[in-house]
């Protein structure tokens, strides 16, 4: 359809408009080029924020004791709730939509092994807690805590790999033994934690932490996982229902939200995923509008390009040129600006976007270098990088855009007559 004919002739003619062409062009190039970066921008928050969150089930429940601010039937306010082990059992028999479940006895201590030692806190866990909580132990690392450790009360320990960086420089930290206050630990395991976190806690098994640190009795928390519950509706009855088997349990009333603490991920996730995808939402109407504009200005360009040649095309038609030739002309010309400067804009962006994550990159790599732990440099903000699928298709777009914009001024150019248009000043 197009020939060498037009293309010299169609850069003849952008040749002799270059500000105009430029200014049309940089309006298209600057539409693509702001699209990408603000999904980008999109892209790398919603990532920071889901790294961060990369360790917490979609779907976990975490229940803590508090102090009831209601009476009820003859007791008093102000009594403080104490969860036992019995509750542990008992929530997994009531609720069946509990998959699985954990206590936690806490301490905080001081770790050491040799002249080596570190500050840290050890929690008192059950073997569930690995997979709520996605703790992994890779192969070669040890084990986690297992059922033989809960029901023979071992002293055994599962580090983090932080803990085992300070207190096993020249040695393998399996098999060895450390003491955590008075108390002596076989480390079987150090579990993965890329951050190598200095708050990242050990873990022992449960009935070994309940009968040294909390007398054998008592229980700070509960955490489980539901499987089943996945609407806001559901939730909302679960916690009901889950309020109301514990009143019955520990003496209070269920509409005192104060006598236990909830949290519920389910929650968090579903206000996270709102946020992201408005923001995303709020990004796309600013992008395409900043395309539009950009299309907008191919329009008039293509516009006024019409009326300057309508007498060189009545000329044309008068002498037998073909109203689909006059059509392609103008039409490619506006592929061409849009073309040419859509791939500029979507390089442009491409390249800032890749370049700040590399950037950021290299600054994460070198944090450790510096003296920084990763554990300590935790970001909201993380591979700001769009698809290169979005992107050719932002540019196709705008590509389309301007064979409409180059289409309308030119079929209406060729419905004029020869003898009209060679009027025309």
């Amino acid at each position: 359809m197009f020939d060498f004919e037009n293309t010299r002739e169609i850069w003849s003619t952008i040749k002799k408009n270059k500000l105009r062409t430029f200014l049309t062009g940089f309006s298209v190039a600057w539409g693509i080029f702001m699209l990408i970066v603000l999904l980008g921008a999109s892209n790398g928050l919603r990532n920071g924020i889901m790294h961060n969150f990369r360790n917490m089930s979609m779907n976990k429940v975490e229940v803590w004791t508090r102090y009831t601010t209601m009476p009820y039937k003859g007791l008093p306010t102000n009594r403080r709730i104490q969860f036992t082990e019995k509750d542990y059992h008992a929530i997994g028999r009531e609720h069946p939509e509990i998959e699985l479940r954990s206590a936690t006895v806490s301490r905080s201590d001081t770790i050491s092994f040799g002249e080596e030692y570190v500050n840290g806190n050890l929690d008192a866990i059950f073997p569930d807690h690995a997979k709520i909580n996605y703790v992994n132990v890779n192969a070669g690392n040890g084990r986690f805590i297992n059922d033989l450790d809960i029901k023979g009360r071992r002293k055994v320990i599962v580090i983090s790999p932080r803990m085992s960086e300070v207190l096993f420089r020249d040695v393998s930290p399996l098999g060895q033994y450390v003491k955590a206050g008075q108390t002596m630990y076989q480390v079987v395991g150090v579990y993965n934690d890329e951050d190598k976190s200095n708050n990242a806690p050990a873990y022992i098994p449960f009935s070994t932490g309940q009968l040294l640190y909390n007398k054998g009795y008592g229980i700070n928390n509960l955490t489980f996982t539901l499987k089943g519950v996945v609407t806001e509706e559901e939730n909302k009855a679960f916690e009901e229902r889950f309020r109301a088997s514990m009143g019955r349990r520990h003496q209070f009333d269920a509409a005192d939200r104060n006598a236990i603490g909830m949290w519920n991920t389910a929650n968090q996730f579903r206000m996270m995923n709102g946020m992201m995808n408005g923001i995303s939402f709020f990004i796309w109407i600013v992008g395409i509008g900043t395309l539009m504009a950009g299309i907008v200005g191919v329009s008039n360009i293509m516009l006024i390009t019409v009326r300057e040649r309508t007498r060189e095309f009545g000329i044309r038609k008068a002498i037998g040129a073909k109203p689909s030739s006059i059509l392609s002309l103008i039409i490619f010309e506006s592929i061409m600006v849009t073309a040419v400067f859509g791939y500029i804009g979507m390089l442009g962006g491409i390249t800032l976007t890749e370049a700040i994550n590399y950037g950021m990159e290299m600054a994460q790599a070198a944090a450790p270098a510096a003296g920084v732990n990763p554990g300590e440099n935790t970001s909201v903000f993380r591979n700001p990088t769009v698809s290169l699928g979005i992107s050719l298709s932002a540019t196709l777009l705008i590509v389309i855009a301007g064979v409409l914009a180059g289409y309308f001024p030119a079929r209406k150019a060729v419905k004029v007559s020869a003898v009209e248009a060679m009027r025309h000043e």
